[in-house]
């Protein structure tokens, strides 16, 4: 691994410039919908949030330069006519920059400091550096001038409404630099490590070492593999506040949390060559597993919420895993998962099933991953298919589990709730050609135009031939040129932005897509990974895709997204595909 494989280049307007374990990023976007025309440092310490302005200044004038920038893995760059600004990580808290010919101007954010809000600024003379406090990370932001000089110095130790900040510019005798710091309340004075570019080739030499390992099958015919790797690397986040283990958030953009399902396919993406930190992504949730079983909705920095759960699809996602993993787990692993899945699928079981019911039903559509979907439009409290099928695959997991550990009679018990929910599933929710979604308070029975309805061809070779057939075929009618829409583009409910009531999600697409090829149903599978994958390589790694025109939508550098292109991509080369 050498510096001269700089890696793939992208709009930070689109994919954050980080690293492997930062909690900030430098980019414009600062929340949803809510783009700056300046690159900004963008914390995700007790939330998102953006604590300094990063502008490069014509040395005539003073104003703003104009500037384009460039991104690759290890290097961020303003370049404009008089010179260049150059940023770099350090180490996931430390950034180094470097310039000439461009000024630049490092800026609180927040221009307001109350008693319990805004950016305090000063310098701390014990360590001779230029400090931001931030009320809103609860963390401060450390300024060191290691060459150049500081041209402009305003709102040191102000109170109340203004400009806080200080402008660095180049000597005669060479280019200016600085580094910053996100800390918590004192460190020793900051002391380079590495020259600028020693830092920036081994920043590039980092991420090129995880693109080897993670996509040691890429070639041409996956050009995007290295971009989605980047977009895996660069949202990891090291263990801090409520987050226990290295953890691969959902984007460094808004979409800062750990989600009780999406963490699923960070997990099996990062299987065969990251093994340790796939194992992380696929316990984190369950560090935070309640009395009763239950998965928290979701899990961040300083926040775990409670009030939805995500869908069980962990036993489908576990039989995976075990299978990808580059390294044999122990008695001690698989017993702690078997307990941990135990525990989720018996929640399901008790608190999430009516008395005397047979099916366990949903509570909203939160609670399936598929937020709005239509399924959910005349009740939300419901029995549906797709749980039923994620909880009769977690039965059998848990059975091949319980042989594994030596407990027969446990894993016959599993085998037959599997046996007698499947039936319950096929007897109660399927008309013969469709599954229809049951709503627990009447009893009442309809269906949808979404493609939740037919998720429950994740069960594969568990399904009547006669099911897997209707299944197949209807779920054809949602593949459009760009992949699987969530909702028949021929139905009064689509909406091209809708959520989950159109657009192409990458989680739907990798379940459909595996169910259907264990079904053996492998040209419509093949199909529906080939066009998923040619969406990723045209239109990036968003959080969903219009379902018509391909365009990326919502957040643009979604972890699943990027791990869903991973696992087909390696699939279609390992089948031999070019």
């Amino acid at each position: 691994m050498t510096a001269d494989r700089p890696g793939p280049a992208f709009s930070v307007h689109d994919i954050p410039f980080s690293t492997h374990g930062s909690w900030f990023d430098i980019s414009p976007v600062l929340a949803e919908k809510t783009h700056a025309e300046d690159l900004h440092l963008v914390s995700h310490q007790n939330g998102m949030h953006a604590v300094l302005r990063l502008v490069p200044l014509d040395s005539a004038t003073g104003e703003r330069a104009e500037t384009r920038v460039e991104a690759t893995p290890g290097l961020l760059s303003w370049i404009g006519e008089a010179g260049r600004a150059d940023l770099a990580y350090e180490s996931p808290d430390t950034v180094r920059l470097s310039g000439a010919g461009l000024p630049l101007r490092v800026a609180a954010a927040a221009r307001t400091l109350t008693p319990f809000s805004g950016t305090y600024f000063f310098h701390d003379a014990a360590a001779d550096a230029h400090v931001f406090t931030s009320y809103e990370t609860g963390r401060r932001y450390r300024v060191t001038v290691l060459s150049g000089t500081v041209t402009d110095l305003s709102g040191s130790q102000a109170l109340g409404s203004g400009d806080r900040g200080l402008t660095v510019a180049a000597d005669a005798d060479g280019p200016w630099e600085i580094a910053v710091e996100e800390l918590d309340t004192a460190r020793p004075p900051y002391s380079p490590s590495a020259a600028f570019g020693k830092i920036v080739e081994a920043a590039q030499n980092s991420f090129a070492g995880f693109v080897d390992t993670v996509a040691p099958w890429r070639s041409s015919a996956t050009p995007a593999a290295e971009l989605a790797a980047y977009v895996l690397w660069s949202a990891t986040v090291r263990p801090a506040g409520l987050v226990t283990r290295p953890a691969v958030l959902m984007s460094k953009h808004w979409m800062d949390k750990v989600w009780s399902w999406d963490h699923c396919f960070n997990a099996l993406a990062l299987a065969p060559g990251c093994p340790e930190l796939a194992w992380d992504q696929y316990h984190l949730p369950f560090d935070h597993q309640d009395e009763t079983g239950a998965l928290p909705d979701s899990v961040t920095h300083s926040e775990v919420l409670h009030n939805f759960v995500k869908p069980p699809i962990h036993g489908w996602t576990f039989g995976h895993l075990r299978r990808r993993l580059s390294t044999a787990l122990g008695q001690a692993q698989l017993a702690e998962t078997y307990d941990r899945l135990e525990r989720w699928t018996d929640f399901w079981l008790t608190a999430r099933r009516a008395p005397g019911a047979a099916l366990p039903h949903y509570q909203h559509g939160n609670d399936s991953g598929w937020d709005n979907a239509t399924t959910f439009d005349p009740e939300r409290v419901v029995v549906t298919a797709d749980l039923a099928a994620f909880l009769i695959l977690q039965m059998h997991e848990l059975a091949d589990l319980a042989t594994g550990l030596g407990s027969p009679e446990k894993a016959l018990r599993w085998t037959r709730m599997a046996s007698e929910a499947q039936a319950a599933m096929l007897d109660q929710l399927w008309t013969g050609d469709r599954f229809v979604a049951r709503g627990v308070a009447g009893g009442d029975t309809w269906h949808s135009s979404s493609l939740l309805d037919l998720m429950p061809i994740v069960l594969g070779e568990h399904l009547p031939d006669d099911v897997s057939s209707v299944l197949a075929g209807r779920i054809e009618a949602h593949l459009t040129s760009y992949g699987l829409a969530t909702e028949l583009p021929t139905s009064p409910h689509y909406v091209s932005d809708g959520y989950w009531r159109g657009p192409i999600w990458a989680p739907a697409t990798v379940l459909v897509e595996d169910g259907l090829r264990r079904g053996g149903h492998h040209r419509l599978a093949d199909e529906i990974s080939a066009r998923f994958r040619a969406l990723c390589e045209t239109h990036g790694f968003a959080e969903n895709f219009d379902a018509l025109t391909g365009t990326g939508l919502r957040d643009r550098a979604y972890t699943w997204t990027a791990s869903s292109y991973l696992l087909l991509a390696e699939a279609h080369t390992r089948r031999g595909g070019h």
